[in-house]
C-alpha cells in the first residue's frame, strides 16, 4: 500500500492557494493596486489579439473579465496539483514549477503602469510561501510512504529515491499530520483572504469620500419635454447610473481619492498645466444631455446609454495650455494605464467634450470613473471615453498608438449612425394586435437623427414618430402604429441624421470601426379587439 497520488495533489493545491493568498494580502497591505492573480489577466488582455477580444465581449459582455480570472485561478489550481505529484519524486521539480510561475507573476506586475521594483515583493513573499507549505504538507506523506515500506509493503515505482530519511513513524498518525497541517493551512488562508480584502477596502475609503462630496455648479437632472414617446418597453430615454453599460479593461477598479487626484496636460503645448480635483471643479462646470456608446456595441445591441453629464470643457483646459501647431491627437490615460487617441478637433470645437465630474447630478460613481473621466459626444468611447483620466499629451496619431488601435480598431471612431428595435423584442415569438405599436432607439450623436422609418415584410419604408431632444447629442425614441394581417410578419427600421443620410444596410461587423446594418425582428399579429 502507498500514499495516493491524489494526496500528493491536494498537499500541491493547498500550497498553492497558500502562496495566493498571501501574495494577495501582501500586495493589499502594500497598497498595490493589482493582486499577482488581476496582475497576469490584464497581461493576457493586452496580449490577446483584437479579434478575440471582440468576440470576448460579445459572448461574456461585461462578465468578460471574470471569466478571465476564473480560467487562470483553474488553470493555476491544475498546475498546483501537477506540481504536488512531482513533489512526490523530487524536491527541485517543484521548486522549478513555482519559481516560473513567479516569473510570470513578476513580468505582470513590472508590465502594469506606474508600477516599480518593489511591487514584485508580493510575488517572492508568494514563492516562498508555496515552497514552505508544500514541504510542510510533503513531510508527513513522504513519512507514510516510509512507514508502509517499513512495514514490509514495497514502495511504489514513482516513490521518492531512497537516501537520508528520518525515522518512520505509523502510517495513522503521519496522515493524521498531513490533514492537520492541510486544514490550518486552508484556515490560515481564508482568514489572510479576508484581512486582505478589508485592507483593500479601507485603505482609501473613496465610496465615503464620493457620498460626502457636494460639487458647486452640478445640478440634477430635469425631464426634456416630449423626449419619451410613451410606449411600454421602450428604453428610458434617461440611463440610471446602475444600468448604465460598463466595458473597460480594468480587473481591479482604480479607487483614487479626490485629493489625491490631478490632470497634467503636456506634450505639443506652450505651457505644461497641471490641475488638482479642487482647481478643476472651481472652473466653470458645463451640463449636458449626452449619449456614448461602445464601438463593440451589434446592431440592435445595448452598448450604449444616455446621461446627464457635469463638467468643465476641455477645449478651455487646452485654450490655457497653448496647443502647438501640427498637434491632431490628445493621447489621453488613465490611472490604471489605459490610453486612447483623441482627434483635437473634437476636443477643441463646439461640442461639450468635457473632462466630466458628475452623472445625473451626482459624483460619477467608481466604476464609471470616479473622481474624473472625459466624455466626447460624436466619438466611440474607445477613442475618447477615459475613465479615471490623469494625463492629456497632445501630440500626432502619426508618433502614437494608443490601447485599442494597437488591437486593430480604426484610429479617429466616428459613431455610426444607428437604430434599434424594442417592441416587439427581439429572438421571435412577440404577439402583437394589428393596430398596435412598435418601437425603439435611434442616435447619430454630433449629428442628430431627423427621421426613423420602419419596414413591414420588406416593403416601402414608412415614417414613424419622434421623441423631442434637447441637442444632437442624444438618442431619440421612435414609435409606429403597425397594420398589417395577422400572421408571421418581420419588421426593420433604419434611421435618417440631419444631414439627410439614410442608415446603410449593408452589414458590417464591430471591428474595426463599429458594426453597420438595419437592426430586424420577427413578430406575430392577431386581430386587433375592441376595448
Amino acid at each position: 500500500m502507498r500514499t495516493s497520488r491524489g494526496s500528493w495533489s491536494v498537499a500541491g493545491l493547498v500550497a498553492g492557494l497558500a502562496g495566493l493568498v498571501t501574495s494577495y494580502c501582501v500586495a493589499m497591505v502594500m497598497t498595490t493596486r493589482d493582486s499577482p492573480v488581476t496582475a497576469v489577466a490584464s497581461l493576457v488582455t493586452r496580449l490577446t489579439p483584437g479579434p478575440v477580444v471582440e468576440r470576448a465581449i460579445k459572448l461574456l459582455g461585461h462578465h468578460d473579465k471574470q471569466f478571465l480570472l476564473l480560467v487562470i485561478l483553474v488553470l493555476s489550481g491544475v498546475v498546483f496539483a501537477w506540481a504536488g505529484r512531482l513533489a512526490r519524486r523530487s524536491w527541485w521539480a517543484p521548486a522549478i514549477v513555482f519559481g516560473v510561475l513567479g516569473i510570470v507573476g513578476a513580468v505582470a506586475v513590472g508590465r502594469q503602469h506606474g508600477s516599480g521594483t518593489i511591487d514584485v515583493l508580493p510575488i517572492g513573499v508568494g514563492v516562498a510561501t508555496w515552497l514552505v507549505c508544500l514541504s510542510l504538507l510533503t513531510e508527513p506523506l513522504r513519512r507514510q510512504e516510509l512507514a508502509l515500506a517499513h512495514a514490509g509493503e514495497a514502495p511504489a515505482a514513482d516513490a521518492p529515491a531512497a537516501g537520508p530519511s528520518p525515522q518512520p513513524r505509523p502510517a495513522d498518525h503521519t496522515r493524521r499530520t498531513f490533514l492537520l497541517r492541510a486544514g490550518a493551512m486552508v484556515a490560515g488562508a481564508t482568514v489572510l483572504g479576508t484581512v486582505g480584502r478589508v485592507v483593500g477596502r479601507s485603505r482609501r475609503h473613496v465610496e465615503e469620500a464620493r457620498r460626502l462630496l457636494r460639487l458647486p455648479g452640478v445640478t440634477a437632472p430635469e425631464g426634456v419635454a416630449g423626449s419619451r414617446i410613451g410606449l411600454a418597453g421602450l428604453t428610458p430615454w434617461a440611463t440610471p447610473a446602475s444600468r448604465f453599460y460598463r466595458i473597460d479593461t480594468a480587473f481591479v477598479v482604480p479607487t483614487i481619492e479626490p485629493t489625491d487626484w490631478q490632470l497634467r496636460i503636456h506634450g505639443m503645448v506652450d505651457r505644461e498645466v497641471v490641475l488638482n480635483y479642487q482647481q478643476l471643479i472651481d472652473r466653470q462646470i458645463t451640463e449636458a444631455w449626452v449619449t456614448i456608446n461602445c464601438v463593440s456595441n451589434p446592431v440592435g445591441g445595448d452598448l450604449i446609454g444616455n446621461a446627464w453629464w457635469s463638467g468643465v470643457r476641455i477645449a478651455d483646459l487646452l485654450a490655457l495650455a497653448g496647443v502647438q501647431p501640427g498637434a491632431d491627437a490628445v493621447l489621453q490615460t488613465s490611472e490604471d494605464g489605459w490610453t486612447c487617441g483623441t482627434p483635437l478637433t473634437a476636443l477643441t470645437d463646439e461640442r461639450d467634450a468635457m473632462l466630466a465630474v458628475a452623472m445625473n447630478g451626482r459624483p460619477l460613481p467608481i466604476e464609471h470613473g470616479f473622481p474624473v473621466r472625459t466624455i466626447v459626444p460624436g466619438l466611440y468611447g474607445y477613442v475618447s471615453a477615459c475613465k479615471w483620466v490623469v494625463e492629456m499629451e497632445v501630440t500626432r496619431f502619426a508618433d502614437i498608438e494608443a490601447y485599442w488601435t494597437g488591437k486593430g480598431w480604426s484610429e479617429r471612431g466616428p459613431v455610426k449612425m444607428s437604430s434599434r428595435i424594442d417592441v416587439p423584442g427581439k429572438g421571435g415569438g412577440e404577439v402583437l394586435a394589428s393596430g398596435g405599436r412598435v418601437g425603439g432607439m435611434a442616435w447619430s450623436q454630433h449629428t442628430g437623427i431627423k427621421a426613423v422609418e420602419i419596414s413591414i415584410d420588406d416593403g416601402p419604408w414608412e415614417a414613424a414618430a419622434i421623441g423631442q431632444v434637447p441637442s444632437v447629442d442624444t438618442w431619440v425614441q421612435w414609435a409606429a402604429t403597425i397594420d398589417v394581417e395577422p400572421g408571421e410578419h418581420t419588421l426593420a427600421v433604419r434611421a435618417i441624421d440631419t444631414a439627410g443620410v439614410v442608415q446603410t444596410g449593408q452589414e458590417q461587423d464591430t471591428l474595426p470601426d463599429g458594426a453597420t446594418g438595419w437592426d430586424t425582428t420577427s413578430f406575430t399579429a392577431t386581430e386587433a379587439t375592441d376595448d
